[in-house]
């Protein structure tokens, strides 16, 4: 089909063609299923546990011997008048928060000291109270949801965003990664974030002189802000971040390229207008650059973010394939993560819904070769995707594009033998894709010879098998190709297969009773 208009030249010679809306519907239910390893990918929330005597900007302060209070006699020492005292309760209670196992979060919360250190956010002449502060409601922050409404209903967002223009860059490290932990619990958060002007105030910091972990914590708050829907985020805010991320992918550090792309990947999973402002960036040529690094955390979101943008638009896709995108796409279908290859392939099986100069790019590129490899070899989740790649090329190729699939890639056993699996959804892909195979042979005068292939290959006594599926599309279709292609009642079919040529139309052509290895020639 084509994605841009909903066109359906193609269906005056396709029986079962899918729509645009069932793309529609194909690409959300995708992108759902697909969404839900991405907290294995991304951390939302980062707590701060660093050992302060190796890593912490304040060295001399907390190199000093620890003093072990209890709660109780933080809370009285926090609320001294004596500064000395203040500072000692505070750090205390940051060294409580950043324990690695178990940290009194609620506890300290009960306590009442979420109050406590946001007034001591404020007191400016004092730095290294602020940054004990801000590090200790960072990692309040990066618990719950209710753990985090605490510091969010305790104003502290304004006060954070102040922070960021802090002379003290340590500080301003601080209060972005405290904005990240509150932005990443989730779409109301994120918005109380942006409403307050936090792209204000983090645009500024980033330079050529930015430190590589300032960078680090900055491009990763710019990517929660830009996850979650329902609602999506403010969208004329979130586009001022664009060409900042689209320029931050000529990053050498791996932590800022997978924060970037990930940004990237959740704006572009989202209506095409949205696409369109990335892609206006120059983001996708650098995106695709990226397909080919070795770094699975890179590969991941940039991956993401190229199987979102050719959801949208013809001329969308256009970019990815003129950003030499294809051959990358053919190499991650041989990857050794298996989520890698799934994601390529249904990267792939959205450029196969596209128009027929898109499949043919696809075909050019060699791309089903590899896709026949997943459907013989590869985990289910991503034969599942190879089989939408086929079916769409079925649905919206050429007739001759149909035949060279068939014809040269050797694809139609494995998909066929897909008709075995258990998820009746890819049931039903395979059976849409037959169906256009069929409708497509009757055209050309070559349906004997099609029903000769396919039983050859197993598929009718599958077909049959599935007429007792508990799924009753699945068995209402495998009865509809039965009946229409298979009972024609005529035992001299075989003597009729002869090849023929009817004004140089092509057809199927059986030489043999038996289907060569490969299948038949058209």
């Amino acid at each position: 089909m084509n994605k841009a208009d909903g066109s359906t030249h193609q269906g005056q010679y396709k029986a079962n063609s899918l729509n645009t809306q069932d793309s529609r519907m194909r690409r959300h239910e995708v992108t759902i299923e697909l969404r839900k390893s991405k907290k294995e990918d991304q951390m939302f929330k980062r707590r701060n546990i660093n050992d302060e005597d190796l890593t912490s900007p304040l060295k001399e302060v907390n190199g000093q011997s620890p003093v072990q209070l209890s709660v109780d006699e933080i809370v009285i020492a926090m609320n001294s008048k004596d500064q000395e005292r203040q500072f000692l309760g505070m750090q205390q209670a940051r060294k409580m928060l950043s324990r690695e196992r178990n940290p009194p979060i609620d506890l300290m919360i009960g306590h009442g000291i979420v109050p406590i250190c946001i007034s001591f956010l404020q007191n400016t002449g004092n730095t290294m109270l602020q940054f004990e502060a801000a590090w200790a409601l960072t990692n309040i922050a990066s618990g719950t949801s209710e753990q985090t409404r605490c510091v969010i209903e305790q104003d502290a967002v304004p006060h954070f965003i102040a922070l960021l223009q802090s002379k003290s860059i340590n500080l301003a490290e601080q209060a972005v990664w405290a904005l990240g932990n509150i932005a990443g619990d989730g779409a109301a958060a994120r918005d109380i974030v942006i409403h307050n002007n936090v792209i204000d105030g983090i645009l500024p910091l980033i330079n050529n002189d930015t430190p590589i972990s300032f960078l680090r914590n900055i491009v990763w708050l710019m990517s929660n802000l830009c996850r979650n829907k329902n609602p999506s985020p403010p969208f004329e805010q979130v586009k001022r971040l664009l060409p900042v991320l689209s320029q931050l992918l000529l990053s050498q550090d791996i932590q800022v390229l997978a924060d970037a792309c990930w940004a990237l990947s959740y704006v572009t999973d989202d209506d095409n207008h949205k696409i369109q402002a990335v892609v206006d960036t120059d983001a996708v040529p650098k995106l695709v650059n990226l397909l080919k690094t070795d770094e699975p955390s890179i590969i991941v979101p940039a991956l993401r973010s190229v199987g979102n943008i050719v959801t949208g638009t013809d001329q969308q896709t256009d970019v990815v394939i003129a950003s030499n995108g294809l051959p990358k796409l053919g190499l991650l279908l041989q990857h050794p993560k298996g989520n890698i290859v799934k994601e390529a392939a249904w990267t792939v099986s959205n450029i196969t819904a596209g128009n027929q100069k898109q499949i043919q790019a696809v075909i050019d590129a060699g791309i089903f070769h590899q896709i026949r490899h997943v459907l013989e070899k590869g985990d289910f989740k991503a034969q599942k995707e190879a089989a939408w790649a086929v079916t769409n090329t079925t649905t919206s190729g050429t007739p001759e594009q149909i035949v060279e699939l068939i014809e040269k890639n050797k694809i139609l056993k494995p998909f066929i033998d897909l008709l075995d699996a258990k998820d009746p959804r890819t049931i039903k892909v395979v059976q849409t894709g037959l169906s256009n195979l069929f409708a497509l042979a009757e055209k050309m005068g070559g349906t004997e010879n099609l029903c000769l292939m396919v039983e050859e290959l197993g598929g009718l006594d599958k077909l049959e098998a599935l007429q007792q599926h508990e799924n009753e599309e699945v068995y209402k279709k495998a009865y509809a190709i039965i009946d229409t292609y298979f009972n024609t009642g005529d035992d001299e079919a075989e003597q009729k297969l002869a090849p023929q040529e009817v004004n140089g139309a092509l057809e199927f052509n059986a030489t043999q009773p038996k289907a060569p290895e490969g299948g038949y020639s058209f």
